[in-house]
């Protein structure tokens, strides 16, 4: 007799509650938009208390809600406080690490220190005060759930990226020890690693501004991944049934073969 399966459908437990880091801008704030409209409490974290006010403000009626919470996610005094504040609002039982960015494209030869340590702090010890603030609470929700948004710079190497490389290298050895020592405690940690995606801020920032050279590194690239694509996976992951863990999920546009190989109209 053949078994029939049923593709696993999310979770739409009611009282689902996440906390989003980085949801001023981006990644991040799409995907704390993307959880509400499915029905989810969002604590969102930022260090920009207007984005995330904004943020709040446009979720539908009807839907789930958004709690903003502004923090800086280095400081591990104000993850605590904001930490203090979910547990007083009834707790979250899934955590979605998407703070992070990158920081100049200067060779090794040339690279500045100030620049390596600024995307180890925001990249690698941002993640880790905020696993350590929430994961005693996620554990005792028995399931727990944590995602970590890395890059597909955490994957291979590239000119003018090593400090960004050897910031996410580091994240994803985290998230790679963290599954290995928190299945025993049943929460499942899931890693999302995006390639090209073309945001509002990321690029600009990492090039200091420069809105002219941001748009050269997306020029002539049919599609590049959005920011509401990644959130879509991101919501996809953390919404299915729990027993079913996407331990890495890699995702880029087409045009982009792999990190060294981008397609570009024209050329």
């Amino acid at each position: 007799m053949t078994e029939t399966r049923t593709t696993p459908q999310p979770d739409r437990t009611p009282s689902r509650a996440a906390v989003v880091t980085g949801a001023s801008s981006g990644i991040g704030r799409a995907t704390a938009a993307r959880l509400a409209a499915d029905g989810w409490t969002v604590f969102a974290v930022a260090r920009r208390a207007e984005r995330l006010e904004s943020l709040a403000a446009a979720v539908p009626a009807g839907t789930g809600r958004i709690v903003p919470l502004p923090a800086d996610v280095t400081d591990a005094a104000q993850v605590a406080a904001v930490r203090d504040r979910v547990a007083e609002l009834g707790g979250a039982d899934t955590v979605l690490c998407i703070a992070g960015g990158a920081l100049g494209t200067d060779r090794v030869a040339e690279g500045r220190l100030g620049d390596w340590e600024w995307m180890y702090r925001v990249n690698v010890q941002g993640t880790l005060t905020t696993l350590q603030a929430f994961l005693p609470m996620v554990r005792a929700t028995g399931r727990g759930t944590v995602l970590v948004l890395t890059s597909t710079a955490a994957l291979a190497s590239y000119e003018g990226g090593a400090g960004y490389n050897a910031a996410k290298m580091g994240q994803h050895g985290l998230v790679g020890a963290l599954r290995l020592e928190e299945a025993e405690h049943g929460v499942r940690v899931v890693e999302v690693l995006p390639g090209m995606v073309h945001t509002e801020e990321f690029t600009r920032n990492r090039l200091r501004g420069d809105q002219a050279a941001a748009d050269r590194v997306y020029a002539g690239v049919e599609e590049p991944l959005t920011a509401e694509d990644v959130a879509d996976v991101c919501a996809y992951a953390v919404g299915l049934p729990h027993h079913v863990n996407l331990d890495q999920v890699v995702l880029r546009p087409v045009a982009q073969a792999a990190q060294h190989k981008v397609i570009r109209a024209g050329r």
